[in-house]
């Protein structure tokens, strides 16, 4: 149901029935109707047909949005900026905070990690995020020695910290400075 919802979905099904309504038009004799709806729709249809080839999907958020939300307003912006960054619909990139890795150094062009769901965490230090990345080609050595960098990178006095998960995957989970990371999950 979430793709079908896409801003490329929504633009190449419009396109699509209008050029669908044109051709019928046109096929009835109805030139009215057919030369002003293949003209627009044939190009719409095209336009989301390419929105649609370079489309990245939002992260997958575990909880939902409006549980946590006045924990969300309390915190720092930086953290409720990343969070809406990541789940939107994105177009043109091949992977989420592609920007951000690029900086952090921790991107591989080829094979770039890729952010496969977000959690909001709330516990008695404040409000933090565990975003669960697929490393890919990125190793994960690599994301230990930027871990203090992670910790300034999205917002002041964070901490970041790094757990390896079974197969390529680890999560980071950026937490208020001098919190655990065993923080309530979804929890107020």
């Amino acid at each position: 149901m979430k793709d079908l919802l896409s801003p490329g979905s929504l633009v190449t099904v419009g396109g699509g029935v209008l050029t669908v309504v044109g051709a019928v038009a046109y096929a009835t004799g109805n030139a009215n109707l057919s030369l002003p709806t293949i003209f627009y729709g044939i190009p719409i249809l095209l336009g989301g047909l390419a929105l649609k080839s370079s489309e990245l999907p939002p992260a997958r958020r575990v909880v939902p949005k409006n549980q946590l939300q006045r924990e969300r307003e309390a915190a720092t912006p930086e953290l409720g900026k990343l969070l809406g960054d990541v789940t939107r619909w994105r177009y043109g990139q091949k992977a989420h905070l592609e920007s951000s890795l690029e900086a952090l150094k921790l991107w591989d062009e080829d094979r770039p990690p890729q952010l496969l769901e977000i959690e909001e965490l709330h516990g008695e230090a404040g409000y933090g995020l565990r975003l669960r990345f697929a490393c890919e080609a990125v190793p994960l050595e690599r994301w230990q020695e930027r871990r203090d960098r992670l910790s300034r990178f999205f917002a002041k006095g964070l901490t970041a910290t790094i757990t390896p998960l079974d197969g390529d995957n680890l999560d980071l989970t950026l937490l208020p400075a001098g919190a655990s990371s065993a923080g309530e999950h979804g929890e107020s």
